[in-house]
């Protein structure tokens, strides 16, 4: 089943603060570890499954919350390709069942968000290029590590036989096309 973006949350003129869960669709938010084990927030978003994508941060158990640990390091040489199926799967089984999952890593920067895109290429049938840039506009920190952005570059071609996003050398090494301006406007500075 796909969701088309317009059964995505429409975004509110001002970002929701760093330390709060920033949602991504009807049913899927981001967040870091803090915030993750913040009991009111998760019930007052209704929170039914949290993700913890970390080996840093602890989980608090909350009643009525089902965890589940990915124990992968932010490390450009992490295999996270190999949970990108398995996440995607479980995170659209909790919203087949009416339930909202967390998605958090330490910052709710690299780890989770790359899981949050390779998701919404799964079952929103979104491009990586599109899929980023919709995350970035629900939570503007995001920032997938190099080794990340490998990965799901392959994962966009296995889903869809092409890509939006490619890596290219720079004076900084590798980095994603789409960071490419960045990089050039901070390099005249």
């Amino acid at each position: 089943m796909t969701t088309s973006v317009s059964t995505l949350p429409s975004q509110s003129v001002q970002q929701p603060p760093i330390f709060s869960l920033s949602q991504v669709t009807s049913s899927l938010f981001l967040s870091n570890g803090v915030a993750a084990n913040s009991k009111l927030l998760l019930t007052s978003h209704r929170i039914t499954t949290v993700i913890n994508v970390s080996i840093e941060v602890a989980n608090t158990f909350f009643e009525g919350i089902q965890y589940i640990k990915v124990p992968i390091a932010d490390a450009p040489d992490s295999r996270l390709y190999k949970f990108f199926d398995p996440v995607a799967d479980y995170i659209h089984s909790v919203e087949m069942r009416q339930g909202r999952t967390l998605l958090h890593c330490v910052a709710g920067v690299s780890r989770s968000a790359s899981l949050c895109l390779a998701y919404l290429m799964k079952y929103h049938s979104m491009s990586l290029l599109g899929a980023y840039r919709w995350t970035k506009s629900c939570r503007p920190i995001i920032r997938p590590n190099n080794g990340f952005w490998e990965q799901l570059i392959l994962y966009e071609f296995k889903l869809f036989n092409n890509n939006t996003v490619r890596m290219i050398n720079s004076p900084v090494g590798d980095i994603p096309d789409l960071y490419e301006e960045e990089l050039l406007t901070m390099m005249s500075v």
